[in-house]
């Protein structure tokens, strides 16, 4: 599996904050044309206007710098750093026609990704003192993945598959599609063999028979507790007995996630560290 550990990891950043600013500027940032003039030069810092977890500073520089690349961006915080209101966490200073035509671009990217970087970072403390790690999910915007994995990264927690490529995941849909649980296995194994792909298999299973047949059949790397309550997820990680790695999912809450990280199981995906985030509130301002 692939961990996005820094913005070398992702390959199409500024493709997508081209897009991005093509998105915004149009045929031009009209507002600021019609009344900043040419040669107007100023500095403006952006500024945390809440506590929080900062993340995004080099997607914020490259979008100043794709504006106008004589601009001066220089980060305070580096990512992953917590902030508090009223930290500066950059400066910008040069034309000011291209600070205001990147401001909101820039922001909007580092917000979101603070936003994910503050709740990945208060749901892993919520864990402390145990061996569960907190993952990600591909419940992510479209094209915004890898920064949204960074992201989770920034916060203390741990990235999951990055998409359909990079581990084999058997959900239930595969399972009733394939004709059950062992003919999955089988022909997914087959498939690998015949590829010459060497891929984790994690399969998942919605009840205890469905993780019994699991444990009868082997062949798999990683099981999905999906949607059990603490308690049957207890006596699923007692069968498993550390034989293959385990995972919880589904409606997972604040109330309950240390109790489900309390019976010992490996790992817990949480889709809402990615798709229901508010971001964190940051602000450019004139120096």
């Amino acid at each position: 599996m692939i961990e996005i550990a820094d913005m070398t990891d992702i390959p199409n950043l500024d493709e997508l904050i081209r897009m991005a600013l093509l998105e915004d500027v149009g045929d031009g940032d009209h507002s600021t044309l019609a009344c900043i003039p040419a040669d107007a030069v100023a500095s403006a810092k952006m500024v945390a206007k809440q506590d929080g977890v900062l993340c995004g500073q080099e997607v914020g520089r490259r979008v100043f710098h794709a504006v106008d690349g004589d601009l001066r961006v220089d980060l305070l915080v580096e990512d992953g750093a917590v902030v508090h209101k009223g930290d500066v966490v950059m400066t910008v200073s040069g034309h000011s026609r291209g600070i205001l035509t990147a401001e909101r671009t820039a922001l909007n990217f580092m917000q979101r990704l603070s936003g994910i970087a503050t709740e990945t970072h208060r749901m892993v403390s919520m864990l402390e003192g145990l061996h569960t790690r907190l993952l990600d999910t591909r419940k992510t915007t479209p094209n915004m993945r890898l920064l949204e994995k960074y992201a989770v990264a920034c916060g203390g927690g741990t990235n999951h598959r990055i998409g359909l490529y990079d581990m084999i995941m058997l959900k239930d849909n595969h399972i009733d599609f394939a004709g059950g649980i062992e003919a999955a296995i089988d022909r997914t194994r087959q498939y690998l063999a015949a590829k010459g792909k060497d891929l984790k298999i994690e399969i998942e299973v919605r009840n205890l028979d469905e993780l019994q047949r699991v444990l009868d059949h082997d062949g798999v790397d990683r099981i999905m507790l999906d949607n059990f309550d603490v308690e049957t997820l207890r006596e699923a990680v007692r069968r498993i007995g550390g034989r293959y790695e385990t995972e919880a999912s589904g409606g997972i809450t604040d109330q309950t996630l240390r109790h489900y990280a309390e019976t010992g199981v490996d790992f817990i995906s949480v889709g809402a560290l990615t798709h229901h985030i508010k971001s964190l509130d940051l602000s450019l301002v004139k120096k």
